[in-house]
């Protein structure tokens, strides 16, 4: 058993994966609104600023940034590992955790796109620190492992690079949190990859609740071998731009893919969702189930993409995004789409925007509820259908009470 150990000799990933994604970064430029994938996500506010990687770090304790006080914590600021603020020791029976080398991480890089793909190539070039999770075969991890990114300063960027690898008939949650401290026109460029082998268990949740004037691109690749199941719940709430790009292969039969989000804008903040699950074998499960608030003049992007190859029969594929406006100004732009090539499926897909039931509203002030708190109510049993699908009681709390922090910040 290994603790993480940091060093910057060894490189973060190969030297061929760099030397490709270097290439691509000489060829390529930022996405434009003319690009589909970026139709409504401008990026000028990260193309046209100067990051620097900085490995300052002036934290003293991370107790705020904790979900879970019975975990393994893992933790990176401005995207590198601090031993400091980590668990002292990852000691867990069927548990490997190694920092990310590229004699460690044979697989890493194995599905993540870098042609035409601005943001990996960058993240691939300039990845500082990673972490590589092994649930060895038959392995049932009980204790939640937490990987807490914290960025600060002034200008700075962070690239982190990790791998997961849960072996057949393993089962264990991770909890991803991205937050800010003392951040100032800051930029988290993440990837993580997911490897799921036949009959393993995998449930992870993602929380990302920044400061304003944090800019966040975060990719999930996965890819899901026989009978295993995935689930990913992503809790979008503040930062001034958030990208989440969540790519799903299933490769083998009798595979489940959850796929959960929640997110509420305010200000001038801009939250982007976009997922897709490419369902290349049969007998297989898929549901995505997004809702969110917009309010002030913030903008709200869901693009859900499904495919069904020719060859992926008897698939049960649901896609659900439901989105309510708080203000006149603020804005959605929901896409989900299906692509079907196969003849025996159970697939759907629905999109509904709106606004809050002003005779619910009246209704509860009537019976003495303030205007305020009605309106909290009604947001809050709105967002429950996704919280409720988080396993661990204890992360679906806290989950609950950012929210509502959240909320009390709303007009």
């Amino acid at each position: 058993m290994k603790n993480i150990q940091l060093n910057n000799n060894i490189p973060i990933l190969s030297s061929e994966l760099i030397e490709k994604a270097t290439k691509e970064l000489v060829s390529i430029d930022y996405p434009t609104t003319k690009n589909e994938n970026w139709k409504y996500t401008r990026v000028t506010k990260i193309s046209k600023k100067d990051f620097t990687i900085s490995e300052n770090n002036t934290l003293s304790n991370i107790e705020k940034f904790k979900i879970i006080r019975d975990s393994i914590n893992i933790v990176f600021v401005n995207g590198f590992f601090s031993k400091s603020l980590s668990s002292e020791n990852f000691e867990t029976e069927g548990l490997v955790i190694e920092s990310v080398n590229e004699k460690n991480s044979k697989s890493i890089g194995k599905n993540v796109k870098l042609s035409n793909e601005i943001f990996n190539s960058l993240n691939t070039v300039f990845s500082t620190g990673g972490v590589s999770i092994t649930i060895k075969r038959n392995s049932n991890i009980d204790k939640p492992i937490q990987i807490i990114n914290i960025i600060s300063g002034n200008h700075t960027c962070s690239s982190t690079r990790n791998i997961v690898l849960v072996e057949e008939n393993s089962k264990a949650e991770i909890i991803q949190g991205f937050y800010s401290e003392d951040a100032n026109q800051t930029f988290d460029n993440h990837i993580t990859e997911f490897f799921l082998k036949e009959n393993a268990s995998l449930e992870v949740t993602k929380i990302q609740n920044y400061s304003d004037e944090v800019y966040s691109i975060s990719t999930e690749q996965v890819e899901q071998e026989k009978g295993s199941i995935f689930t990913l719940s992503t809790i979008s709430l503040a930062g001034e731009l958030i990208r989440n790009n969540v790519n799903v292969s299933v490769i083998g039969e009798n595979c489940t893919t959850n796929l959960n989000g929640i997110y509420a804008s305010s200000n001038t903040q801009h939250i982007d969702n976009h997922t897709t699950i490419d369902h290349i074998a049969a007998h297989c499960n898929s549901n995505e189930l997004y809702k969110g608030i917009a309010d002030d003049k913030s903008t709200i992007v869901f693009n859900g993409k499904v495919y069904v190859r020719p060859n992926a029969q008897k698939i049960n594929a649901f896609q659900s995004n439901a989105n309510i406006l708080l203000s006149d100004d603020a804005s959605v732009n929901s896409k989900p789409e299906l692509e079907i090539y196969a003849d025996d499926v159970k697939c759907s897909h629905g999109s509904t925007t709106g606004q809050l039931d002003e005779e619910a509203i009246f209704y509860l002030q009537a019976r003495g509820v303030s205007k305020k708190s009605a309106t909290n109510l009604l947001i809050n049993a709105f967002l429950m259908d996704v919280t409720d699908q988080i396993g661990n009681e204890e992360i679906s709390n806290y989950i609950d009470k950012i929210i509502e922090s959240k909320l009390n910040l709303l007009k």
